[in-house]
């Protein structure tokens, strides 16, 4: 009862909809989370996290996504999406597609950038979509988030298609509000998928309809894809499990502190940091 899961999420649920889907497949006290929000009009992979791999969530949340999306230009709207109150723009030429390459082109890079105000992003103890449900104006502060890559795939107005590579807590519709707001006729995001969360891709997803005896969960060590790994006997899982540090077999040649170690059987047993010629315990599984 741990390990990870890929959930094709549909579109007209919240991410919180499906962790309490997800939560009929397991024993009622299982602990179940979700790596990252997905807005009720999105579709497309959800992490979830079953066990004592929520104590992982983060190092899921930290990979990097990648997105498809069909924008619609010449409307504004509440939420920066369809699912919201949207209002007409009036425009006289629409863009050529060569103008909006290269207004997308300034998105590309670490950017600031402002959340949506219908978001899960708390203000002062609230989130941020409830407060703008209430009638509250919600001003975000600018954040830094990286944007590795925006193609922009087809064109024909009112419709764009783009594809989006980024970082950790880009909002796709910012980008489209943010594009219409440069091209001065306005933008929202019309339909959205998540395609990729780090090695995680929608052709594992499964669907909500699935049958318990369908799921398989993939292993602890799929949530820290990229760090190094060591392996140890059961001696020194022992002292590792109890707190105490092991010997640095990877030596100085890694640039990163943090090393996934695993049992004799390939098995997660902790995460380890970097002091000198030692590992030290930082987050133990005692499963």
């Amino acid at each position: 009862m741990h390990g990870l899961l890929v959930i094709d999420k549909p579109g007209g649920m919240t991410s919180r909809g499906v962790v309490n889907r997800v939560q009929q497949w397991f024993p009622r006290k299982t602990k179940i989370g979700h790596t990252g929000t997905l807005d009720p009009l999105a579709t497309g992979v959800l992490v979830v996290c079953i066990g004592a791999a929520t104590r992982l969530a983060d190092y899921v949340q930290e990979m990097s996504k990648s997105y498809t999306s069909r924008f619609r230009l010449g409307v504004t709207s509440t939420t920066d999406d369809a699912d919201g109150e949207v209002t007409a723009i009036s425009i006289e030429t629409p863009p050529t597609r060569q103008k909006i390459e290269l207004t997308l082109e300034s998105f590309v890079g670490m950017v600031d950038q402002v959340p949506p105000a219908f978001s899960a992003l708390k203000v002062l103890g609230q989130r941020a979509h409830s407060l703008a449900r209430q009638g509250n104006e919600v001003q975000l502060a600018p954040r830094p988030v990286r944007i590795d890559a925006i193609r922009l795939t087809g064109y024909d107005w009112p419709f764009l298609d783009v594809d989006v590579d980024c970082g950790k807590g880009t909002y796709i519709r910012s980008i489209a509000r943010d594009l219409g707001a440069k091209l001065g006729c306005g933008g929202i995001v019309q339909t959205l998928r998540r395609t990729r969360i780090g090695p995680f891709i929608a052709e594992q997803g499964i669907g909500l309809d699935a049958k318990s005896e369908q799921v398989k969960l993939l292993p602890l060590t799929t949530a820290i894809t990229g760090l190094p790994q060591v392996r140890i006997d059961a001696e020194t899982e022992r002292r590792f499990r109890n707190g105490q540090s092991i010997r640095n077999s990877l030596k100085d040649a890694l640039a990163t502190k943090e090393i996934v170690v695993v049992n004799e059987g390939g098995e997660l047993v902790g995460i380890g940091t970097r002091r000198g010629a030692e590992i030290h315990p930082v987050l133990v599984l005692n499963l």
